[in-house]
């Protein structure tokens, strides 16, 4: 029985085009995959670009660590920092009055990975940085200029609840409700170290720390809290040959996310850590820590395919009643998941 197709075409029905319907339904779940991945876009950026400044891994603030992508997604990152105020980049360091700025620049890896049917991340960075400081060093001021590559920092990331591994089809029909991850920041004493000097941009000594984080999304909005500490080994090789030994920081951060729309996110950033006492060769240093900082972050996707992000944080240090602010860019460029 012949039929009449559309344009006045006559044929029997085996012959009559398919309907659109699945390519149209395949379509607005790529766009809504899109639309998840603008609001997830950049995750890894602050993370990385906050983690690998030296000494500086209880004070990150990292909003939407704990979150879902599609796993195979690949992340390059690559951005610039600027630190500036009256505390060093280790500010457990014998150093009083201190002034100082920090450039760094730093490329980063990332990938989301599938762990045992959940999703997680592994990351790797490789920073470098310019330190330019004047300040007191047992009541002598001292003015110092560094150069070169700093530590070496690897995050693996596990989320335990609420983020199974899907692919960039499947995830059209995420929706976030509780997540519940885990992370480890490993650095690796592969920077700059000069055994003479007692500011140096490398640590010549392992770190890390765990972490157990939380995430709960109530559109438009995402709270975050987490709670981590970090553990060093000693330094065998500080300014000379003495043995300098720092307790572990404890440290929590929390993070109120908003959505502005499906290219843009806010977010007001908060955290505190206490610890990290230090002693040299067995005697106790009088530099127990006990700091907050607070900060802003800003995420933009420009393309499918490409993300761009501001951050500003600020904090005073107990120790030294010392002020710093730190101020960052970054860009980011994803592929992979059938994106």
């Amino acid at each position: 029985m012949a039929t009449l197709r559309s344009g006045g075409a006559i044929g029997p029905p085996w012959l009559a085009r398919p309907p659109r319907r699945r390519s149209r339904t395949l379509r607005i779940s790529t766009l809504k995959s899109m639309r998840l991945l603008f609001t997830v876009s950049c995750v890894s950026l602050y993370v990385l670009a906050m983690s690998f400044a030296p000494g500086a891994h209880a004070q990150t603030m990292e909003p939407l660590s704990y979150t879902n992508s599609p796993i195979g997604l690949n992340f390059l990152i690559a951005g610039y920092s600027y630190q500036t105020g009256n505390v060093l980049v280790d500010p457990s360091l014998p150093v009083k009055n201190v002034k100082a700025t920090v450039d760094d620049v730093f490329v980063a890896y990332s990938r989301v990975l599938d762990f045992w049917g959940q999703s997680g991340g592994l990351s790797i960075v490789m920073p470098y940085a310019w330190l330019s400081a004047s300040g007191d060093v047992f009541q002598q001021q001292r003015t110092v200029d560094r150069t070169g590559l700093t530590d070496l920092t690897l995050r693996l990331s596990v989320n335990l609840y609420g983020a199974p591994a899907l692919s960039l089809k499947d995830f059209a029909n995420y929706h976030q409700d509780w997540i519940i991850g885990v992370s480890l920041i490993v650095t690796a004493p592969s920077g700059q170290y000069i055994q003479s000097k007692l500011v140096n941009i490398g640590t010549n000594r392992w770190s890390a720390k765990p972490e157990i984080g939380v995430s709960k999304a109530v559109a438009p909005w995402t709270f975050e809290a987490a709670a981590g500490v970090t553990f060093y080994t000693d330094n065998t090789e500080y300014f000379g040959n003495h043995t300098r030994h720092q307790d572990a920081l404890f440290s929590v951060q929390g993070h109120a996310i908003y959505n502005i729309n499906r290219k843009m996110w806010a977010a007001l950033d908060g955290t505190y850590y206490t610890g990290g006492r230090t002693s040299v060769n067995g005697s106790l240093d009088n530099d127990l820590q006990s700091n907050s900082r607070w900060g802003g972050t800003y995420a933009y996707s420009l393309t499918r395919h490409n993300s761009a992000k501001l951050y500003f944080s600020s904090g005073v240090t107990a120790r030294t009643g010392s002020e710093f602010r730190i101020y960052g860019i970054g860009w980011q460029y994803r592929w992979g998941a059938g994106l």
